[in-house]
């Protein structure tokens, strides 16, 4: 199990970083930013199929379903709303909001078995909603800006979570049942798949909507966006799927729900050295809450404390 706590950290990790490029690119459309890193994430990922012709041949119309729902709905979908959560609200408040998926994958995937019963996580789960709640209260009392704009902010991050707490608990779910793909395999499955739906979604809008492609941005701005695209590709893409699938063969869906705080961690502690300043008061308090509810839902997940079922 140490081994999947150190797999999601890394994964966090890596999603924390992805979680800045909105912040550092605010004149690029939510669209735009997705399309371009899946359109990438696919490329790279459809270099690594190459080899895997064995694995293709094992592909099932179950298999190509769960992945086009994982593709859209997890990657496609989610990254679009958090973005936009994002360029309304800002890191520190969008991934607080998302950060409360260690509550809603917990209670979505509670029936799954190997985790620990809903009544005892409901004091640790508790905790982590009270830090949502401060970081609520930040974006509303103390943050300045439009009220609609923040609503807005709010509604996308609700999407956010909607979009990824559906994903973790399916792709976890359907990792363990099928046993004819390791967790490589998957990622790159997945990835290419992605790709293919973000292309289509950028020929959709290029026929229908082409000004949603069209930015006034500053040669070097675009280098930059390619440059953050491609690094969202590989390794928030590719490298963390391929580390959270791996943490998710390892652990409960209860624990590694938790788990998924490792990026709001990461998110807000590279926020905080962009804008070289600490966290508010709301801030500082919502981090020890979600930090403590975690950890207190990890011990329950101790050997000797968690029953056989859930």
């Amino acid at each position: 199990m140490k081994r999947g706590v150190a797999y999601a950290g890394v994964a966090g990790a890596m999603w924390g970083l992805v979680l800045m490029v909105p912040q550092l690119l605010p004149e690029f459309s939510p669209v735009l930013l997705s399309c371009a890193r899946f359109v990438l994430f696919g490329l790279v990922t459809l270099v690594l199929a190459i080899p895997m012709r064995t694995a293709l041949g094992r592909l099932t119309l179950s298999d190509l379903w769960m992945i086009g729902r994982l593709a859209l709905i997890g990657n496609l979908l989610y990254f679009i709303c958090l973005v936009a959560a994002i360029q309304r609200l800002g890191v520190a408040p969008a991934s607080l909001i998302v950060g409360v998926l260690p509550l809603t994958i917990t209670l979505y995937g509670r029936h799954d078995s190997g985790g620990v019963t809903l009544r005892q996580l409901l004091l640790p789960l508790g905790l982590i909603l009270a830090g949502m709640l401060c970081i609520n209260l930040q974006t509303f009392a103390v943050e300045p800006g439009a009220l609609a704009d923040k609503l807005a902010g709010v509604l996308y991050a609700l999407g956010a979570l909607a979009c990824w707490t559906w994903y973790a608990v399916h792709n976890s779910r359907y990792l363990k049942q099928c046993g004819h793909f390791d967790s490589h395999q998957w990622s790159v499955l997945s990835g290419v798949m992605t790709g293919v739906l973000s292309l289509v979604l950028v020929l959709v809008l290029a026929l229908w909507q082409p000004t949603q492609l069209q930015v006034e941005a500053a040669p070097e701005r675009w280098t930059l966006f390619w440059l953050y695209s491609l690094g969202c590709a590989v390794f928030g893409s590719w490298l963390a799927a391929l580390l959270w699938n791996a943490a998710s063969k390892r652990m409960p869906l209860t624990l590694s729900g938790q788990l998924i705080v490792f990026e709001t961690l990461f998110a807000l502690l590279y926020a905080f050295i962009w804008r070289q300043s600490g966290p508010s008061l709301l801030e500082g308090l919502a981090i020890v809450l979600v930090i403590g509810g975690v950890c207190w839902s990890m011990r329950q997940h101790e050997p000797g404390r968690a029953p056989a079922t859930a």
